[in-house]
Order: structure tokens, then C-alpha cells, then sequence
């Protein structure tokens, strides 16, 4: 007999959450106390979990099937999950009830006694009506790459803002498919069709109340983290300094950077979202002036969307950064794709607009035909020609990095050269330039400290009573011959790597 499949996405009270029922024990428990994810499965079983993975391959897609079926079996894998085998159709585009034909779902069915896997692991967001088909016909857990997503920060969130930000994401992602819960209850009502509602229905109504109230909590206390954020840049715009983000792919090396550079310590490992909550630092530039670097949560492909809002308020630190540091795995096969992908996402987070350096990451670990390509490569990857090769895994280049980040601010601050004396005992406006500006020269006399170098042109107010000359014949120190950079940066022996 042919089951019929429904695309109805409205079909929500028949969605089965992703987990099993736990019994009648469980049945007064709320949503929240209830709600699983794959390491409580894990930890309960007698091996890791075995997964199968399946993915659509539609026509208009950036990524090659294979190259997201590795990706995706290495976010799996990150939560302890043990892949068995994946399967892949060609389609104008997924399924609107099952994502993937009726053919080929057999084909997965059939596989189950073979490869006995736990659950099928599809390579997209699936709908709720999608979801419940899945479950009905292959009759094992059906988890998507979403949800996948949405476990493995749940594992990575170390602080309370991080936590509550991930779990609203989990909350909204997961409040449309929480129905077939509570279908073992609508069971003992003994009835059937439309008038089959009783205990299972009332419960689930008082599970999701408490879910959006749950909801309402995070966001107040989100709101609150919000307002604390803006205090601190309110107070941090009283006494200037810029902000340095570093952006990019998960496991491009941008925590291995920000170790390197300021020795914060914090963790650098060879996995997917081995860092989620951001760190910030302050360092000094080549000439001595102060910025704030900060590390941000890695982005990835197809990243889900209530990631994107739930963790506004931390990606709002890219927002009011003055330059952001693209940090690109140079060595990754599909380098391209992740530099499109991190272009996307900040498009989408609205600061595709700020000025950019690119890092070229891990050049000492390139193979011989890479680097005689080099040229080539950068041209595939857009690198524009002023990007920086560097290695952050042994420090290689990463002067030059800071000194082009500190040429990119000057232009973007619109430096002007100045001459100015201070008198000795406004010796904390010495300070000031230091701190705002670039210092070429220094000399003492009678009248007190006389500076030569640059200032922007926002801060010549606060130095007016001091200013003696506003031009000057004085250029900016070169950032760093291309050339040079390239033959330094390849001349290092090739090392094993290691990046975050």
C-alpha cells in the first residue's frame, strides 16, 4: 500500500519533536525540562550514535554535494555522532513533503538493516510537515541540519549571554514541532479524527505557553545584555578607540590570530566552533596607537536563521568595528566557496559595507603547486592585492598584518599630518596623541615636548591651543612591499598546522 505524504506546512499537530517520548512519568514535565538534544542521546546509549546522511543536490547551489556532506559529517561528528554512509539525489529543488523523492526514500529505508543507523541526518532545514512525513515513513529520528547546528553551539556556549542565545534559538527553532509529544496521550482518549484531542492537546497547549514564556524570559534578559553593550560602547566612544574585528569561516584560524597576537589564551583547536562567545582585546598597532581587537563566532554555511537573530546583540560588535579582518584558510579546498559564504553572511548582517582586510591564513602549510599558484589562487578567491599572507599558527607576517590594518584606519580616518607643542605640564595631551594619533618625531626644549605625525582630522580640536604647523612634508611609512610579504611568508618551512 502507497502511504500518501502531506506538504501542508500548517499540518504542525502531527510534527514529532527530535527525541522520543519518555513515558507516562514524563508526561507533567514541561517542554523545557523535556527538550533533548544529541549528547543526551549519546550519553544514554551503549555506543556513539550512528547517523546516515542525505543531501539534495539542486542546480543553483554554490557548494558541491560532497564537499556539504563532508562538512556536514564533521559537524556530527563534533557532537560524538558516528557517520554510516550518506545518499544524494539531483533535484530542481527538495521535495515539498519528503525533501527527497519517493524512490529514494525507499533507497534510505532499505539501507536501515544494513548500515543500522539511529537517525537520518538531512543536509538542509526541513518543514515541520516534512519532518513528520520522514519520521512516518522511515520510522527512526529524523534530525536536520539546523537542529544539528543549534546542538553543537549548544555544547560550545561557555558564557550565560552565549547560553541564553543559543537556547532561544533552540526555543523558537523547535516550538513548531512539538506536537506528536503528547500523541501517545491523545491515544488514551480512545477516539479518533478531528474530535481527537483530550489530555494530549490540553498538554501541549500548556507546553508551548510555557515555551513562549520562556521565550519572553531570554529575550528580556538578552535586552538587558543589550542595553549593558551599548552602555559600554556609549562610554567606550568618550574616550575613542577603534575596533578590529576578526571575521570569517569556523576553523579558518581566527582564534589562533588573536592568541598570537595578544596571547588572550583562548581555546584554539582544529574544530568546528571550537570558540562561540567573543573575546576582545586590546593591542597596539606598529606606531604605538591602542585598538580593540575582538574575535566573533566563526560563520558557516547555511547558517541557520535563528542563529543569525538570536545572536544579533554579540554580532553587533562587527557592526562597530572601523576595519574587519577576513581571516581565509588559504589551505581548505573549498576556500572560494567559504569566502562567498562570509561575504553573504554579513551582507545579510548589514556590515558588507566596512572596510576590509584580508588575512590569508596558514601560507606555511600550502603545497608546492599552491604556492607556485599563488597569484592565481588569490585571483579565485577575490583577495584583493594589498591582502596579507600570514601564518597565525607561528607568528609569520603578522607585523604586516597590523601595520596594513593601522594604513586602512589612517585612510579611513582621514590622517592628516601635524606639528604641535605641548607644555610640560599638559603632558597628558602627549598622551592623547599617542593614543588618537601617529607619532613620527619627537623632540624636547623650553617650550615643552614638540610632536610630528598625524592626527584625524576629528580630533585636530582637541589640539588646536597646541597646533604650530597642519602641513607638513611627511609621508606614511610604506605598509609592506607585496613582493617581500609573499617570499618571507613562503620561505617558511611547512609545518604541521593547527587552527581554530
Amino acid at each position: 500500500m502507497t502511504e500518501e505524504f502531506s506538504a501542508d506546512d500548517s499540518a504542525l499537530e502531527e510534527t514529532e519533536f527530535l527525541g522520543d517520548d519518555e513515558g507516562d512519568e514524563g508526561e507533567e514535565e514541561s517542554y523545557v525540562k523535556r527538550a533533548r538534544t544529541l549528547r543526551t542521546s549519546k550519553a544514554t546509549t551503549e555506543r556513539p550514535e550512528q547517523a546516515l546522511l542525505v543531501a539534495v543536490e539542486t542546480y543553483n547551489t554554490t557548494w558541491d554535494v560532497a564537499d556539504e556532506l563532508e562538512e556536514l559529517a564533521t559537524l556530527a561528528e563534533t557532537v560524538g555522532v558516528v557517520v554510516v554512509g550518506s545518499v544524494t539525489q539531483k533535484l530542481d529543488h527538495p521535495h515539498p513533503a519528503t525533501y527527497v523523492g519517493k524512490g529514494k526514500l525507499q533507497e534510505i529505508k532499505d539501507l536501515q538493516e544494513e548500515l543500522e543507523y539511529d537517525f537520518v541526518l538531512f543536509d538542509g532545514e526541513l518543514t515541520p510537515a516534512q519532518l513528520r512525513n520522514l519520521e512516518k515513513a522511515l520510522e527512526v529520528k529524523i534530525i536536520d541540519r539546523t537542529a544539528l547546528i543549534l546542538d553543537v553551539f549548544a555544547s560550545r556556549a561557555q558564557t550565560h549571554e552565549g547560553r541564553l542565545q543559543v537556547e532561544l534559538a533552540q526555543l523558537q527553532y523547535r516550538m513548531t514541532r512539538l506536537t506528536r509529544m503528547w500523541t501517545h496521550l491523545s491515544r488514551q482518549t480512545g477516539g479518533g479524527g478531528v474530535g481527537l484531542r483530550g489530555t494530549g492537546e490540553t498538554q501541549l497547549e500548556a507546553d508551548r505557553r510555557e515555551a513562549q514564556k520562556r521565550v519572553a524570559f531570554i529575550k528580556t534578559q538578552l535586552e538587558q545584555v543589550h542595553r549593558h553593550r551599548e552602555l559600554y560602547r556609549s562610554r567606550r566612544k568618550d574616550t575613542p578607540i577603534n575596533v578590529v574585528s576578526l571575521v570569517g569561516y569556523t576553523n579558518a584560524g581566527k582564534s589562533t590570530l588573536l592568541n598570537t597576537i595578544t596571547g588572550a589564551g583562548v581555546l584554539a583547536e582544529d574544530k568546528l566552533f571550537a570558540t562561540l562567545d567573543p573575546t576582545t582585546r586590546r593591542i597596539s598597532l606598529p606606531s604605538g596607537r591602542e585598538v580593540l581587537l575582538t574575535d566573533t563566532v566563526g560563520f558557516i554555511n547555511n547558517l541557520p536563521t535563528q542563529l543569525i537573530a538570536a545572536f544579533r546583540a554579540t554580532l553587533e560588535e562587527i557592526s562597530e568595528a572601523a576595519v574587519l579582518v577576513h581571516v581565509v584558510d588559504m589551505t581548505h579546498p573549498n576556500v572560494v566557496e567559504q569566502v562567498i559564504t562570509v561575504k553573504q553572511t554579513l551582507e545579510e548582517l548589514g556590515v558588507d559595507g566596512q572596510p576590509v582586510v584580508y588575512a590569508l591564513n596558514k601560507i606555511d602549510a600550502l603545497s608546492e603547486e599552491d604556492r607556485l599558484n599563488m597569484p592565481e589562487l588569490m585571483a579565485r578567491v577575490g583577495a584583493p592585492a594589498d591582502s596579507v599572507p600570514i601564518s597565525a599558527q607561528n607568528g609569520t607576517n603578522v607585523e604586516a598584518l597590523l601595520a596594513q590594518i593601522e594604513a586602512v584606519l589612517e585612510s579611513e580616518d582621514n590622517f592628516e599630518p601635524v606639528t604641535l607643542t605641548i607644555p610640560y605640564n599638559q603632558s597628558e595631551m602627549v598622551e592623547r596623541f599617542h593614543q588618537f594619533g601617529r607619532v613620527e618625531s619627537r623632540d624636547f626644549d623650553e617650550a615643552g615636548t614638540t610632536l610630528v605625525g598625524f592626527l584625524p582630522e576629528r580630533d585636530f580640536g582637541r589640539f588646536e591651543p597646541y597646533i604650530t604647523r597642519r602641513v607638513q612634508d611627511i609621508s606614511p611609512e610604506p605598509v609592506v612591499d607585496d613582493e617581500e610579504s609573499w617570499n618571507e611568508a613562503l620561505e617558511t618551512p611547512r609545518e604541521a598546522h593547527s587552527a581554530a
